[in-house]
């Protein structure tokens, strides 16, 4: 039977272009401020379960070396890479190992380094994006010139630019509508310690005034490469009663994770590809199978903030649309009139979401940290004003096909 599991302990690194640090020191960063956040000592830790995409960072088996880092030596250690969605993956992997009775307290921490891989690592690792385009430019006959932009950055961003088009074209909003989401991001960031692309007072005319990169994607909407790590601590019911936690925890109600696996395929793959990447059918799923689980009936009711994996501003307007808060098409008009603002109805990403701060690894795991923060009431200078009793952590990944979801309260769960 699943146990109740709550999460003890938050820790992550500062993000940004993290050239004083090894990837080591880095993760230790994050590491040990959850072990001092929960109030434990390394031997109160049964197991590890971590994750980055190796190859951004350049370190393979990154498990065997960060050991005597992070207190893991001796001690069981999990590893898991699932693309973007690889820090949700890290989180779920922990939360599964102590609600199933292996362990009573486990650690789980994932991480990027994007500067030790020169940059282009990043995009380099992520050139099988790319493939999707050179079908069709093969098809369609390309230029040198045109090839050689495909190659440097088809990556995410261009294939989140179909995507961004393909919201537009289902919602009617307008890029105005991203320029709003993306100055939020900046502002919301500026009041977060932790967070990579700061801008206090930004405008959405700010952003409209950046270059148009990819149509309808302007320069001020895409997200850094960031270094950076984050890392929680689980703690079954009964070990937290055992350790005598007084303070305010995060429970762990509900969890799934969903993948559109024909999103995978496309032209060149010769299957049946999704027609429209705005569909995000995954995560549709993720959430109904996590809302189940979590006893949640009306999520827009229910849940009172949410932590999205948004790079690029249409994500944030789309995913929370799939999560059902908002109506499918509608979510702007709720950016419109600032309900997603910190001190709005339902806020969103006020820690400045991944839009500000995307270390790749650590980005799905920050967006649970996140949400267990404003459970606490710790996350400082980006905590929302009202209390928040229930929470959703969203990841996304993969080439558009990976979803996690999991919703997070102040309570357990009860049957």
């Amino acid at each position: 039977m699943r146990r109740n599991v709550a999460i003890i302990g938050c820790g992550q690194s500062k993000h940004g272009r993290r050239t004083d640090v090894s990837q080591c020191e880095m993760v230790a960063e994050a590491v040990w401020a959850a072990i001092e956040d929960a109030e434990i000592s390394p031997e109160d830790i049964d197991a590890f379960a971590v994750g980055n995409m190796q190859g951004f960072g350049g370190i393979a088996q990154p498990d065997l070396v960060f050991t005597d880092f992070i207190a893991a030596t001796g001690k069981p250690v999990q590893r898991v890479a699932t693309g973007g969605t690889v820090g949700g993956s890290v989180a779920h992997l922990g939360y599964y190992e102590v609600a199933s009775g292996m362990y009573d307290i486990v650690l789980a921490v994932s991480w990027e380094k994007h500067s030790d891989s020169a940059e282009p690592g990043a995009t380099t690792g992520l050139l099988h994006v790319a493939f999707a385009n050179l079908s069709y430019m093969m098809k369609m006959g390309m230029d040198m010139r045109s090839f050689a932009i495909m190659g440097l950055a088809g990556a995410a961003a261009g294939v989140s630019a179909y995507q961004a088009a393909q919201y537009m074209a289902r919602s009617g909003c307008k890029i105005e509508h991203y320029d709003m989401v993306a100055a939020k991001a900046r502002r919301n960031a500026a009041k977060n310690k932790y967070a990579h692309l700061k801008w206090p007072g930004c405008t959405a005319d700010d952003i409209a005034k950046t270059e148009m990169i990819i149509w309808p994607m302007r320069f001020g909407h895409v997200c850094p490469a960031s270094d950076g790590a984050s890392c929680v601590i689980y703690a079954s019911e009964e070990a937290v009663k055992r350790l005598k936690v007084e303070r305010p925890v995060a429970w762990v109600k509900g969890l799934a994770a969903y993948a559109d696996e024909e999103a995978d395929q496309g032209e060149s793959y010769q299957g049946t590809g999704v027609v429209d990447y705005s569909d995000q059918i995954g995560c549709i799923i993720s959430a109904m199978k996590a809302y189940e689980r979590a006893g949640i009936k009306d999520p827009r009711k229910e849940i009172d903030m949410a932590e999205i994996y948004a790079p690029f501003p249409h994500q944030e307007l789309m995913f929370s649309e799939r999560l059902g808060f908002f109506e499918d098409g509608k979510a702007w008009i709720a950016v419109e009139e600032g309900v997603t603002e910190i001190d709005g109805d339902f806020p969103i990403c006020p820690s400045g979401g991944v839009n500000a701060t995307n270390a790749i690894g650590s980005s799905a795991m920050q967006r649970v940290v996140e949400c267990a923060l404003q459970i606490m009431g710790k996350a400082e200078e980006h905590q929302v004003p009202k209390d928040v009793r229930n929470a959703v952590a969203h990841g996304w990944g993969g080439q558009l096909q990976f979803n996690t979801v999991m919703v997070l309260g102040d309570s357990p769960k009860r049957k």
